[in-house]
Order: C-alpha cells, then sequence, then structure tokens
C-alpha cells in the first residue's frame, strides 16, 4: 500500500482520515502469469494499482491477437471505453507476468467521489494525466517510423523487459522480424 499512497500524494494533498478511508476500499490480490482479469464482451467494473507486474491490454479479431498497451508497476488504470458508459469491452486484460494489484470496486469508487472531493480531484488529475499520456502516444504513432517509437518505448525498461517479442512487434504495428532488424540497427 505504501507505493500507492506515495502515488496519491503525488496528485493530491489528502489527510489521514480520508487516506485510510480510501485505502481501506481496496483489496490486495496476486495474480498467476497470463492469469485474464476482463474477457472481450464483459462490462469493466474496477480499477486496478499495479503494485508489481504488469497488465496487457488486447483485442482478438477475427483470431489475430493484438496487444493495444501494456501497464506496469505503479499505474493506475482501468477500461475506461467499458467502465463509463457500462458498454461490453473490445479487450482482453491479462496480466504480463506473476502480477500484485489493489483492485477497487467501480461502486467503491464512486461512493468515495460522493463523499470526499479530494477524492474526485485524484481522479480528474489522474485521467488528465492518462489523457495526455494517450495523445502523446497518438502523436508518436503518426509522426514516428516503428523505430522512432520503439526508441521512445524503451524510455520505459519494462516495455523491452517483460513484453515478448510477439506482443512488442504487435504494439508497434509490425512483424517480429522488422522489431529484430530495429533491434539490430540500435545496437
Amino acid at each position: 500500500m505504501e507505493s500507492f499512497t506515495e502515488f496519491i500524494q503525488s496528485k493530491v494533498f489528502i489527510t489521514e482520515e480520508i487516506l485510510q478511508e480510501v485505502l481501506s476500499k481496496f483489496q490486495e490480490k496476486e495474480y498467476a502469469p497470463h492469469q485474464v482479469l476482463l474477457k472481450r464482451g464483459q462490462i469493466a467494473n474496477q480499477y486496478y494499482f499495479i503494485i508489481s507486474g504488469g497488465l496487457r491490454f488486447f483485442s482478438d479479431e477475427n483470431e489475430n491477437e493484438h496487444t493495444a498497451w501494456a501497464f506496469f508497476e505503479g499505474e493506475f488504470i482501468t477500461e475506461i471505453s467499458s467502465l463509463a458508459p457500462r458498454k461490453p469491452t473490445r479487450f482482453t486484460i491479462e496480466t504480463i507476468d506473476k502480477t500484485s494489484l489493489l483492485v477497487i470496486e467501480r461502486a467503491d469508487m464512486e461512493a468515495l467521489y460522493e463523499r470526499f472531493p479530494i477524492w474526485q480531484k485524484f481522479g480528474r488529475k489522474m485521467w488528465e494525466d492518462i489523457c495526455i499520456q494517450q495523445i502523446e502516444q497518438n502523436v508518436n504513432y503518426q509522426t514516428l517510423t516503428a523505430e522512432g517509437v520503439y526508441l521512445k518505448l524503451m524510455e520505459n525498461r519494462e516495455f523491452i523487459q517483460k513484453m515478448p517479442v510477439k506482443q512488442l512487434a504487435s504494439i508497434l504495428g509490425i512483424t517480429p522480424n522488422a522489431l529484430s532488424r530495429i533491434r539490430r540497427n540500435i545496437k
């Protein structure tokens, strides 16, 4: 919980009393590698803070698996395109490796928003940060080559160390062979 407490405090000033109330709504859960948390077609109902390990969002259209993105230690996420509008998700979320999460149900998150204006502020700041990251990713995909995007991903070593080549290539929109060529050129 210490890393999550630090994460919250990096976003907002929160009293100890409210912090303890917030933390009491989260459950720590351990998952094995490749364990599915949410299947395509289900409606997302949880938020996750990643203590250790990682989560992968992927789609499996026409039996072709495409990794959309991955999230690692210290990130707070959900499948917002399902959770907010209460629509079935287009993604499957699974663990990349052994993963430890803090999990909160949507209803508990909503109750915290209702009770504590500071928690609303936390939510707003968190989603602003995520929107900024998404815009940055979109700009990178539109303006950089696959090698340029790979170099950006290298700034987050977990992407390079924990993601299998096939999944990393999928994120880049290239084949594993093309990714191997990029890696050779960079060395």
